[in-house]
């Protein structure tokens, strides 16, 4: 079994594409919606929060963690793989491909504070800058997509990006934001979007080429921490979307 966790439904952005490569493997997705939001949290509090997650998902039967949240990952990822045995993959802002496909294109990075300021950000972003970029925080934009708060979204977007108008690039550095690119769109007109979705798919197929897992009876289980019901409700309008 694969798990998967994110701090409540964004990661879903991230299990749609590994379904879609990878649909004969059971899943243990763990969305952590009773700590939500991460990126307002302290460097300690979120190595305890995820070292407990990461806990339960070995005890459930998980070979394979993956980490879909950019925020975790950033500031996580090497705490939790000096705590645990099995192979931990991590999202990563995509702002490579941006250096890869459109260099000098004007570039919107969109992120949680946790992300911009966290070490592995700052190195990918200073190694790949194209001197033409805008990194933005988000605060607050990840709560209310998990919320579902349409209107307010939409609010929140026109307040925020409106004076963005012009950027060719949109870097999604959090695993909600890819569920709001139409709103975004709206705003800023028909950029490229561009997430760490691809790059983890990839990681995912090295590492289960490497441990040997092999393919099993397809399953989906979902687990909230929050135990609120509409959090499955979502969990699974979003994946059938």
């Amino acid at each position: 079994m694969i798990g998967i966790f994110d701090s409540g439904i964004g990661g879903v952005t991230v299990f749609k594409e590994i379904l879609r490569e990878l649909p004969n493997y059971s899943y243990l997705y763990y969305s952590d919606s009773k700590n939500n939001p991460y990126g307002d949290k302290t460097k300690e509090e979120l190595e305890k929060i995820t070292e407990n997650i990461v806990n339960y998902l070995i005890n459930a039967g998980c070979k394979i963690i993956v980490i879909a949240c950019n925020t975790a990952s950033a500031i996580c990822k090497d705490y939790l793989r000096s705590k645990f045995d099995v192979p931990i993959i991590a999202i990563e802002p995509a702002y490579k491909m941006v250096y890869d496909t459109n260099f000098s294109g004007k570039t919107l990075v969109l992120a949680t504070k946790g992300t911009l300021e966290s070490e592995k950000f700052q190195e990918l972003y200073h190694k790949y800058d194209n001197h033409n970029t805008i990194l933005y925080e988000c605060v607050g934009l990840a709560d209310l997509i998990e919320q579902n708060k349409m209107q307010e979204i939409d609010l929140y977007l026109k307040k925020h990006l409106s004076s963005f108008k012009g950027v060719e690039n949109v870097v999604l550095g959090c695993t909600h934001y890819p569920l709001i690119k139409k709103q975004i769109r709206e705003v800023l007109g028909d950029v490229f979007f561009y997430d760490g979705s691809f790059g983890v798919v990839r990681q995912l197929k090295r590492v289960i080429s490497e441990v040997s897992l092999k393919e099993e009876k397809a399953s989906i289980t979902f687990f909230d921490s929050s135990s609120l019901p509409y959090k499955a409700t979502r969990f699974w309008e979003i994946l059938e979307q």
